[in-house]
């Protein structure tokens, strides 16, 4: 299986109530051999009549995010929990969360195996913690998931409704976070392999 494959498999899907009033599957995008998945929680309005994650306004400022550590968009592999837009942008529910990452999410984890992950937002959290924690208190720390490292962070929607870039604001804390995450990229070394088991049932920007 590679994530041609799979992205063709999902384009068809119809498991749950999302596929219904999509324009685009937005499967996800980037290097298949990335050390960095970056999983947002779903597609918006943008993302969906173009088929590619994170090209509305806040994938653009995702893009300065990593511009601005040195990391290029090109050398990461971005996708969502879930890969069809959600009414009006609402929250994924239970059951399109669950539906969504266990047919397709694993496998594309499964596939690049990443070294580390960042979920941008509580939805993408949730899925990797087991539980609703809030952003604010867990982001800035690595926890481990199925011998991944799992690094939380603001998503960027959350910071174009928080613009300061005073000491301690969410734009500040991402600057902070995002320096540390390119940081343990560089000290990381060769890919190993990983085995994901299935789950059942600042300045710059």
């Amino acid at each position: 299986m590679n994530l041609e494959l799979l992205a063709a498999q999902a384009k068809a899907c119809v498991a749950c109530a999302l596929s219904r009033q999509r324009t685009h599957v937005v499967f996800g995008e980037g290097n298949p051999d990335a050390k960095l998945m970056i999983v947002g929680e779903g597609p918006g309005e943008e993302e969906d009549l173009q088929g590619r994650p994170f090209v509305g306004r806040s994938g653009q400022l995702l893009d300065k995010i990593l511009e601005a550590a040195g990391i290029p968009r090109t050398s990461v592999y971005i996708t969502n929990i879930v890969k069809c837009r959600p009414p009006q942008n609402r929250v994924p529910d239970p059951l399109e969360a669950k539906t969504c990452t266990t047919l397709w999410l694993i496998k594309q984890i499964q596939i690049v195996r990443p070294q580390i992950i960042i979920p941008l937002g509580a939805t993408a959290l949730e899925f990797f913690a087991g539980e609703k924690l809030s952003i604010t208190k867990v982001r800035g720390k690595f926890f481990e998931w199925q011998g991944i490292k799992v690094f939380p962070m603001f998503h960027p929607a959350y910071l174009l409704r928080n613009p300061s870039r005073e000491p301690g604001s969410p734009k500040h804390l991402t600057w902070l976070d995002i320096q540390l995450v390119k940081k343990t990229l560089d000290e990381l070394g060769p890919k190993q392999g990983v085995e994901i088991k299935a789950i059942q049932q600042d300045p710059l920007f």
